[in-house]
């Protein structure tokens, strides 16, 4: 029996930073950096042979942050107090949110009143076993981060730059960590817990399998307007958790910027282009100006293709232009537009 292969090209694009230094709307020059975009290719093989074989870390006991895995909503509500907002997802559970001012942040996924994964991050936050700040080095020596996990018949490659911002490790038969890495400082940035099953959906590295792998459930349109208003509030919320950490003044919700980054992810995904100039040609200060915005400098973060929200955000913080836009001390607001699984920021400095 032949087997049958199947190639998928999988395009992971994150838009390079673009700042635009402004005086005012009347006699300015923009200065604008290249736009870069970072690809990589995701290669699905059906009927691969795989070994259903995983190593544990040395913390292998379910304790701690990972005993939420599994955990009830019950026991959340009681432990956590109601969530300040529950955001949906693409893929079958719903953000419960909890945020402790600017020094905590952390995400319950939710399905069937079951936690299925968690996203935490903050400022040195002790997430027992897990610490946001512990060196690169001491989680490698931990979790023997390797190049790539097998199980049941999965098998996940990580590349190179996957160890280095975002490695995976599986902690017993249904449980999964994947770090993020702030890759300039060598520090965790924060974390992500999971099961098999929203591992397989999100596909966030290159895998191999046999038989079948999950279905995302379907999304109503009405859904994916819920989806992109949460995950517009998360990035802004992240943003200002990152910031916090590095001593940075927090950016404030512009809802009329928003507005201008919405339609620029919109018409991305819609007329299938990435790239910082409208397909008009028209630039952010001339986006901007629609909406008569004043403002002395402003800059623009792209994004598209991530597994969500969270995941956008970190890497943007692992790109040159576009950390430099998150941590600008002279950035005062922020709008952010979701489409899909296209991520737009707008910065004003006012």
């Amino acid at each position: 029996m032949k087997n049958v292969v199947k190639r998928v090209l999988f395009v992971f694009l994150l838009g390079a930073g673009v700042f635009y230094m402004l005086q005012g709307k009347v006699g300015t020059q923009e200065v604008i950096s290249n736009v870069e975009s970072l690809m990589s290719q995701k290669e699905i093989v059906n009927d691969a042979k795989v070994s259903p074989v995983y190593i544990a870390s040395k913390t292998t006991t379910h304790n701690g942050v990972f005993s939420w895995i599994g955990e009830t909503t019950d026991a959340l509500r009681e432990e956590k107090g109601e969530p300040i907002r529950k955001d949906l997802s693409p893929y079958g559970y719903t953000w419960w949110v909890y945020q402790n001012g600017d020094d905590q942040y952390i995400q319950f996924g939710v399905k069937e009143k079951r936690i299925v994964t968690l996203y935490a991050t903050g400022v040195e936050s002790n997430f027992d076993p897990i610490k946001i700040g512990t060196s690169y080095q001491v989680l490698a020596e931990e979790y023997q981060f390797e190049d790539q996990i097998s199980f049941s018949t999965y098998t996940f490659k990580l590349t190179e730059e996957d160890k280095k911002m975002r490695p995976l490790k599986q902690i017993n038969e249904n449980l999964f960590i994947q770090f993020y890495f702030d890759s300039y400082n060598e520090v965790l940035s924060s974390f992500r817990l999971m099961t098999e099953e929203v591992l397989l959906m999100q596909q966030p590295y290159e895998i191999s399998f046999r038989g079948k792998l999950p279905e995302s459930p379907f999304v109503s349109e009405e859904d994916w307007q819920s989806i992109a208003s949460g995950e517009e509030q998360q990035i802004f919320a992240i943003t200002n958790v990152i910031r916090n950490r590095f001593d940075r003044d927090q950016l404030v919700w512009n809802q009329s910027v928003q507005e201008v980054a919405y339609n620029h992810s919109k018409d991305m995904e819609k007329n299938n282009y990435f790239s910082h100039y409208s397909q008009s040609g028209a630039s952010l200060k001339e986006r901007l100006e629609v909406n008569d915005e004043i403002y002395k400098l402003a800059g623009e973060n792209i994004a598209a293709q991530y597994v969500d929200a969270p995941a956008a955000v970190e890497g943007w913080l692992n790109s040159d232009g576009h950390r430099e836009a998150l941590l600008k001390k002279e950035y005062t607001d922020l709008g952010v537009g979701v489409y899909r699984d296209y991520y737009t920021q707008n910065f004003l400095g006012k």
